[in-house]
């Protein structure tokens, strides 16, 4: 089996394709500065040779967008949605015109798409979009703006005999340095992992064996299209999630963080409060009802095994 990769230099590209490698796939990832045997050049908006690579594969999955952990500027959130739809765009014209297209297209996302709410969680079925809740700032909107036009990309493409499905993902944990695991296990493990504005929103997660499970799955099953929410059936709040976290490190206390304060921090680290403060309370509808069985469906068992796997890397 071919797959070929859009993206696939980045964290949870790198978590894919050391996965699928491991298991024998040809893999090829299109990357912006190619270094690597199996890496091939592309710019994410234009066709170019890379587009030989799409025709004649098995599965083309497109991860390419510009990282969320950023500072939400005007220009950082227009890069976040040109380099998403632009690759989208780009990469459904190569499986269109492709004389052997790929039997399937795995579209990233996000769950973000879904609203910032407390009181029930989302699936694919039920859940609500989100941009248009009360009390949250404004700017918050431009993420699920990203999210729809993401997937709008993908469904507008001519892909007559590919399949496709977008990945509503939830964070990726893995043990890899300068994951969204790392910087939350370094807070942890610095007393800094407590409660943020009270911890009551949700985290929405999935472990990185069963990311990579889900895709596997996806892959192998024909009846299934569109949206597809890649998280663990347990969201958790942030103050549960997080002591949960820190039990597992074996550090007993983790400091409270007013919003005040989380907004210090996320400037300090060149992020944005939002990653910190909206509730993503995601469950995966769809896997579960087409019969995907996670292997780390709970984060207690989760935690334990990711610091694990840190402590022996």
């Amino acid at each position: 089996m071919k797959v070929v990769i859009a993206g696939g230099t980045g964290q949870v590209g790198t978590i894919l394709c050391r996965a699928l490698t491991a298991a024998d796939r040809e893999v090829v990832v299109l990357t912006r500065h190619p270094v690597r045997a199996g890496e091939v050049g592309w710019d994410g908006r234009t066709p170019g040779p890379w587009v030989k690579e799409v025709d004649g594969c098995d599965v083309a999955v497109n991860l390419a967008g510009r990282s969320v952990s950023c500072r939400y500027t005007e220009a950082n959130l227009r890069e976040m949605m040109d380099s998403r739809v632009d690759s989208a765009r780009v990469v459904g014209e190569a499986i269109g015109a492709a004389r052997r297209p790929p039997r399937v297209w795995l579209q990233m996302s996000t769950a973000t798409i879904y609203a910032h709410r407390f009181d029930a969680p989302n699936d694919e079925r039920t859940g609500i979009i989100g941009g248009a809740e009360p009390h949250v700032p404004g700017y918050w909107g431009f993420s699920v703006d990203i999210a729809r036009c993401w997937e709008q990309a993908q469904r507008e493409a001519s892909t007559p005999e590919t399949r496709k499905v977008a990945l509503r993902s939830a964070m990726v944990m893995s043990p890899d340095r300068g994951g969204v695991f790392d910087v939350l296990l370094w807070l942890a493990r610095l007393g800094l992992g407590g409660p943020v504005a009270g911890g009551a929103q949700y985290i929405s997660w999935i472990h990185d064996r069963d990311f990579v499970r889900a895709v596997e799955f996806l892959i192998d099953r024909d009846d299934l299209t569109g949206a597809v929410n890649l998280a663990a059936p347990e969201p958790l709040p942030q103050r549960e999630f997080m002591h949960i976290l820190r039990k597992a490190w074996g550090r007993p206390t983790g400091l409270p963080a007013t919003k005040w304060m989380a907004e210090i921090g996320a400037f300090a680290l060149r992020s944005d409060t939002e990653l910190l403060l909206k509730s993503r309370r995601v469950v995966p509808g769809r896997l579960l009802e087409s019969g995907f069985s996670f292997a780390y469906g709970h984060w207690p068992r989760a935690a334990a095994e990711l610091v694990h796997r840190v402590r022996h890397r």
